[in-house]
């Protein structure tokens, strides 16, 4: 039981190639390209408003310096929006549910915002782990706190989306299942526990899409930090 309940969760490998690639490249795929046309359909209007608002309620708060990452996370934004999305299809693998990708993810892009920050304005980077009137015993165990939390950051921005996706499907795997078992048995159960799992699927739609702003957002924050 144990091993078919986090099989879902594996890497689909097919005649020695590993599937996850097919799965990253898909979200490019989907996504219409611009035309050379003066208007644009209805699926073009649509892509370009909700990146223009995205974008700028993200970048409000940052400085002009801060403006050339809005390629960078706005294209990583649709990407994680639509692996999320599509890892909820049947049949399907999610690649936002390994570790060892949204730690490829969360790594380099906070390890460049701590290097903007210390190349750009040292004094006010090194300031954060040591706040102003800090009473002299306290010094080295506040240092030593603000290193850690610094170090932590990354690690929570990979542990929170892939918590939050794993714990979504494993729930629904569940629920789906006793849902079946349940129905020649207990009829009347296994209809309540199929409109649990129709409200379910909707909450998990919401998270998906949640957790790949989350990700965005405090990158987003920790840049507002360092520039």
């Amino acid at each position: 039981m144990t091993l078919s309940l986090f099989d879902q969760f594996s890497s689909p490998m097919y005649l020695g190639i590993p599937l996850i690639l097919i799965a990253l490249s898909l979200p490019w795929v989907l996504f219409p390209a611009p035309s050379s046309r003066w208007l644009n359909n209805r699926m073009l209007t649509l892509q370009g408003w909700f990146i223009a608002r995205f974008t700028n309620q993200l970048f409000l708060p940052l400085n002009v310096g801060g403006h050339k990452w809005a390629p960078l996370l706005t294209s990583l934004m649709i990407f994680l929006l639509t692996l999320n999305m599509l890892g909820l299809m049947p049949y399907t693998f999610t690649p936002t549910t390994q570790l060892s990708l949204n730690m490829g993810l969360a790594v380099p892009l906070w390890l460049a915002t701590v290097i903007i920050g210390m190349r750009n304005q040292p004094t006010h980077a090194l300031g954060h782990f040591l706040p102003e009137g800090t009473p002299t015993p306290l010094i080295p165990v506040l240092i030593i706190i603000e290193t850690i939390s610094l170090f932590i950051r990354p690690l929570a921005l990979g542990v929170r989306l892939t918590a939050n996706l794993t714990a979504g499907h494993l729930l629904i795997h569940l629920i789906s299942s006793a849902a079946f078992v349940l129905m020649p048995m207990m009829p009347t159960v296994a209809i309540l526990t199929a409109i649990l799992l129709l409200m379910l699927t909707l909450l998990e739609v919401a998270v998906a899409m949640i957790q790949a702003y989350v990700f965005i957002l405090l990158l987003s924050l920790y840049l507002q930090e360092n520039v």
